[in-house]
């Protein structure tokens, strides 16, 4: 198998098509964003005919609404391997969803999946209690968690008092056993600017590119439905919460700009730090023909 990482707007999805076509690889997405219906601009989705020359698995498979956990993506993402090397392709994997290839690579603790309605009760709480009363009940129940979650930092709060109320044991006690980590040979690249101004051009230029393409209008498309909200994770995605806030009159249009972008920026900041520290991968610089070749063939 091939992994290709990566911060955001560095060039992966055009380096996987190549690949793809040129080789006897089959995509799956590994991209928390890609994954829902709807959000098809302000997550940079391939375009129907990037995906007719080269079909991604793992994008647009569920609503909005609806939430998708790391232990989910495993699943899928073990499905799709399976039947890919079944049929005598290589499975190439890309995306930016660190924490997904984490889990894949290494296997997951066995933490229960995501419930809506706890979920639902736990926000309502936090509204009439605030989150500081949220914490104290998480460091009564479970002090380990409590000292490494910040009160600040609602969706792992939420997320640690979820798995006790739905399992009744405390995420530290869960995340002391793991599933086996991954059966398979993987090769795993990243691709980057050397140039961390290069990248933050890049981001830049792809947000406005966003925008000429109608992100404000399909953020108000989701705006408008009843059954969404700025604290489910698909409207956390960056541009997306700021894009809403601006069309909720908190900002105007240039702000919402200078908020996207930085957020963005602050997403590749976070998704190199992890790269810097992963094992076993080796570097592409974006926008360098004939890299990844020769790497593959060292590889082999």
């Amino acid at each position: 198998m091939v992994f290709l990482m990566g911060p955001t707007a560095s060039g992966k999805t055009a380096l996987a098509i190549d690949m793809a076509t040129q080789h006897n690889c089959e995509i799956i997405s590994v991209d928390s964003a890609l994954i829902y219906r709807g959000m098809d601009v302000g997550t940079a989705k391939p375009t129907a005919q990037e995906l007719a020359l080269a079909p991604h698995r793992l994008i647009d498979i569920l609503d909005p609404s609806e939430s998708y956990s790391a232990a989910d993506f495993r699943r899928d993402a073990l499905t799709a391997i399976e039947d890919i090397i079944a049929r005598g392709k290589t499975p190439l994997l890309v995306g930016g969803t660190m924490m997904y290839f984490k889990a894949l690579l290494e296997g997951l603790s066995p933490l229960p999946s995501a419930d809506d309605a706890i979920r639902q009760q736990i926000l309502l709480q936090a509204e009439t209690e605030g989150w500081e009363s949220l914490h104290r009940e998480l460091c009564a129940i479970d002090p380990v968690a409590g000292q490494r979650i910040h009160p600040n930092d609602p969706q792992r709060l939420s997320r640690a008092l979820e798995v006790y109320r739905i399992s009744g044991k405390t995420m530290t006690e869960l995340t002391q056993t793991k599933s086996a980590g991954l059966p398979y040979d993987v090769v795993q690249f990243a691709i980057a600017p050397n140039d961390r101004s290069v990248l933050h051009q890049l981001i830049a230029k792809r947000f406005a590119m966003m925008l000429e393409q109608g992100f404000v209008d399909e953020v108000a498309r989701l705006k408008a439905r009843e059954d969404l909200h700025l604290d489910m994770p698909s409207m956390r995605c960056v541009g997306y919460r700021q894009c809403w806030q601006y069309l909720d009159n908190e900002f105007d249009h240039a702000t919402m700009v200078d908020k996207a972008t930085a957020a963005t920026r602050q997403l590749a900041k976070r998704q190199l730090t992890w790269l810097r520290s992963w094992p076993d991968l080796q570097w592409l610089e974006s926008g360098v023909e004939g890299n990844l070749v020769t790497l593959m063939r060292q590889s082999r």
